[in-house]
């Protein structure tokens, strides 16, 4: 994600109370990764305040969330922990100061665990992240659907040049077929809507698109659709 002409994020996303989520993926150490983050925090900060308006200062949660496939060998860090969570405290008691501003880096190089010491969805997250490059198929143990999205990016971030022009197109015709027939059913247009319908699937079955697809979108009927491809023998 692009920002502010100055800064890319890996993923930048705002949760469903205004809270900011930066997400960046690291696979090599950096001189100054804490300054970059620290610099990157001020990004999502700087853009909540309005423009022309009176603005009494009130900000929303932002977290930076860095993922590590190095080890930071951090003096504030304690060397056994994967996991570090860091917020503005007060050095003589050591309670929060602010509590609108964290920062949680992963050191996932840490993790050694093998798929059948996985316990937890959280060491399966780990897992995932730290040996996805490496996994010739999704194993048993990362079946849960929360791993569905991860998996299938990262099947599409395998294809060919030529693979993913087939694959955006084949999605962009898919995204306009149903366009139509979600924007007719919306409208409430009953004339003629099987009609449409039949003419729709015919061209997805043109297009090579599977039976049970097209019966999901158009809502057409197993009869109809062995109608329709009888006609098409």
């Amino acid at each position: 994600v692009y920002t502010d002409r100055r800064a890319i994020f890996d993923v930048y996303c705002e949760g469903e109370n205004g809270e900011k989520f930066i997400v960046e993926m690291q696979n090599a150490y950096q001189t100054y990764f804490k300054d970059r983050s620290l610099f990157y925090s001020t990004f999502p900060i700087r853009e909540q305040a309005p423009k022309g308006d009176d603005w009494d200062f009130k900000l929303n949660h932002v977290y930076t969330v860095a993922l590590l496939n190095f080890s930071m060998n951090d003096d504030a860090f304690d060397k056994e922990k994967i996991r570090h969570h860091v917020q503005l405290c007060d050095t003589a008691t050591h309670k929060v100061f602010y509590d609108k501003l964290e920062f949680i880096y992963v050191e996932i190089a840490k993790f050694n665990k093998k798929l059948d010491e996985l316990q937890t969805l959280y060491e399966k997250w780990l897992y995932a992240l730290k040996n996805l490059y490496k996994l010739s198929q999704r194993p048993k143990e990362l079946c849960d659907k929360v791993f569905d999205r991860l998996f299938e990016e990262a099947e599409i971030a395998k294809f060919s040049p030529l693979e993913m022009r087939e694959y955006e197109a084949s999605k962009k015709a898919y995204r306009d077929i149903k366009n139509s027939v979600d924007t007719a059913k919306r409208e409430g247009i009953a004339e003629g809507m099987e009609k449409r319908s039949l003419e729709i699937a015919r061209k997805m079955l043109a297009k090579g698109m599977d039976a049970a697809s097209v019966m999901e979108i158009t809502g057409l009927s197993e009869e109809q659709m062995q109608q329709l491809k009888a006609d098409f023998r």
